[in-house]
């Protein structure tokens, strides 16, 4: 079965929080934006990823989103590139 791909993105109210969720999901995906992360895996990759993740967060005050994209999905950017010219994305992760 191939991987699935998710975004997760995240709001996080204090900054001590917030650098350790980024540490944290930086072990886990691939940055897109600041609070915003692509990772590349099985649904229990991405339900260990929120698990740890809720063990950081203050629900009260944080919010935490993951949509899983189509695995044939039309995928394109519009903008700046975030990566070096020539480097290209292709999804996958050792």
């Amino acid at each position: 079965m191939a991987p699935t791909r998710f975004v997760i993105g995240y709001d996080i109210a204090d900054p001590r929080r917030l650098q350790r969720v980024r540490r944290m999901m930086c072990r886990y995906a691939a940055p897109l934006e600041y609070s915003v992360f692509f990772l590349v895996g099985s649904a229990a990759d991405k339900d260990r990823c929120l698990r740890e993740i809720g063990r950081l967060i203050d629900p009260a005050q944080d919010d935490v989103r993951c949509y899983a994209l189509p695995s044939r999905g039309l995928q394109r950017r519009i903008g700046r590139a975030c990566l070096p010219e020539g480097v290209q994305w292709t999804g996958y992760m050792l």
